[in-house]
């Protein structure tokens, strides 16, 4: 059983990447299983800190991004999601490929919904894990 309270395919929710933050760092959503969302961006130029390798931001782009995507397509369709609050623990440096982020509920409530991100390498090694809390406002 699923936990969406609205329905969207892949190209739709790709479609909302476009012209963001998400589309200048590659981000693309990949599955939107029945509780969970999968979400991967490459290691590359675009993402990478000074020393080559992932910058710890760009991972929190991607595990803010699956998140709050996800938040929003369990919310009530006149309510939306914003963030208040995120963390990372940043437990493996990567230089090149693909991460894979996986955005599944620790909590959906009427006023908060709290998300855990795993990111993970070509290799399924964790690279982040992530924790965000959303707030659930009225839609503008």
């Amino acid at each position: 059983m699923t936990i969406w309270k609205q329905s969207l395919d892949l190209h739709q929710a790709n479609a909302m990447m476009v012209n963001t933050i998400g589309d200048t760092l590659g981000i693309v959503i990949t599955e939107i299983g029945a509780d969970y969302v999968v979400g991967t961006m490459p290691v590359d130029k675009r993402t990478h800190q000074p020393m080559g390798i992932l910058h710890g931001g760009a991972s929190v782009v991607l595990a803010e991004s699956l998140g709050s995507f996800a938040a929003n397509i369990a919310c009530d369709k006149d309510m939306a999601c914003v963030g208040l609050d995120i963390n990372a623990n940043h437990i493996r440096s990567v230089r090149s490929g693909l991460v894979t982020g996986v955005a599944r509920p620790v909590h959906v409530g009427r006023r908060t919904q709290v998300w855990e991100i795993r990111i993970a390498d070509d290799a399924d090694k964790t690279v982040c894990v992530s924790r965000l809390t959303m707030a659930v406002i009225e839609a503008p």
